[in-house]
């Protein structure tokens, strides 16, 4: 069951709930399911009780002990356990790994996309730094998969906004000190030195004065985020391309990167070699399988496997982290998950084929279908952050 389909199964149990009269509230249109946090248990977590609770008028617990019964009475559903203020913890039963690879499969590149920002228009105003560049051509893509659309700006540094003094917050920043005086000052109502004697001229009316126009510089839109990441040390370009965009996208925005040539060693001190070889090795099954007359087939992977249950955790977590990223505007969220992702990978790889005169059999099949959806997920992780995911390394 994909995380998805188990968002579905979640309302589903609460539409029950409200059919049967044991809550009153509209049931809403859609759950939010995500592995758990510290704490919780099981393969997902739900905080749909805590949603819930104010509109049923009733605490959280109470909404979740509703819950349980028809969650555990669904079909894919093995248990489910209530933590904390009131968090329904998911254990899922037989075939989730399998319905995930299926998924996976069938949405390729598109897996992991969603529409928490659909036809939302996200502006990115940033410095001219190649850091903030990098990240913000990053962010352009990571927003386009959750239906957005991120538009960069960046900040002229003649533009720079002032320190906030008395002066500043009274006059729009970018002004000059003679458009300041003009823009400033109250209108004039003195008359000017008159050449006739007042009575030569018919008493006038004088029109009312307008204030001068003031300069105008335009105010960033309510959502747009400013990027300031922490630049970088040196120019990162001697590195390559791959390197140097991973040494900036990798560290969080506000540490500083660290511009080395330990991101060109293939060794597995370095996390980029990781991924990338990780995603080497799932095409490497995938050839070598094929000699043997062996395609990958989804199937359930027992959990005595090594890095079994890891692998189909972090795969199932990143759509999650592909909302995160976009939302929070971290690439560097993605990043350090593709990590996690080829660890979990690179523990696994060694189940997959047969060993010596062993024949291929279904649980090699279902094992080569998973490492075949991890090497997706990892090609496509590593071209939203603009790295190329080579076949062989």
């Amino acid at each position: 069951m994909t995380p998805v389909e188990l968002s579905r199964t979640v309302l589903r149990a609460v539409r029950r709930a409200v059919d049967e009269g044991e809550l009153s509230v509209v049931v809403p249109v859609r759950a939010v399911v995500t592995p758990p946090g510290p704490g919780g248990c099981g393969d997902y977590a739900t905080n749909i009780a805590l949603q819930l609770a104010r509109p049923a008028g009733r605490s959280a617990q109470q909404v979740a002990e509703i819950l349980r019964p028809h969650l555990t009475r669904s079909e894919g559903v093995a248990d489910v356990e209530i933590t904390g203020p009131g968090f329904l913890n998911i254990r899922l039963g037989g075939g989730a790994g399998a319905s995930l690879v299926r998924e996976i499969r069938r949405q390729r590149d598109a897996y992991g996309h969603g529409d928490v920002l659909a036809g939302q228009i996200v502006p990115l105003r940033i410095p001219y730094d190649i850091r903030a560049e990098v990240v913000a051509d990053t962010l352009v893509r990571i927003v386009a998969t959750q239906g957005g659309r991120a538009e960069v700006h960046h900040i002229h540094p003649s533009r720079a906004e002032p320190a906030a003094t008395e002066f500043s917050r009274a006059q729009p920043a970018g002004t000059d000190l003679s458009q300041a005086k003009t823009a400033g000052a109250e209108p004039s109502h003195a008359e000017p030195p008159r050449t006739k004697a007042p009575h030569a001229d018919p008493p006038r009316t004088k029109a009312p004065q307008a204030d001068p126009p003031r300069p105008h510089r335009p105010r960033p839109h309510p959502r747009t985020t400013t990027l300031r990441p922490t630049p970088a040390p040196e120019d990162p370009t001697p590195l390559g391309p791959d390197a140097a965009r991973w040494a900036l996208l990798h560290p969080a925005s506000h540490d500083r990167p660290r511009i080395s040539a330990d991101h060109l060693l293939q060794r597995e001190s370095n996390p980029l070699f990781r991924v990338r070889y990780a995603h080497a090795r799932t095409r490497a099954l995938t050839r070598n399988a094929a000699a043997l007359g062996c395609t990958g087939d989804p199937g359930d992977v027992p959990e005595d496997v090594p890095g079994g249950d890891e692998l189909v955790g972090a795969l199932a977590g990143y759509p999650a982290v592909l909302t995160q990223a976009a939302l929070h505007r971290a690439p560097d969220r993605l990043a350090r998950h593709l990590v996690t992702t080829a660890d979990a990978l690179l523990a696994f790889q060694h189940t997959v084929l047969p060993l010596g005169d062993e024949k291929p059999s279904a649980a090699h099949r279902a094992r080569l279908a998973l490492a075949e959806a991890a090497g997706t997920v990892l090609a496509g992780g590593l071209s939203l952050l603009g790295i190329s995911a080579p076949d062989y390394l």
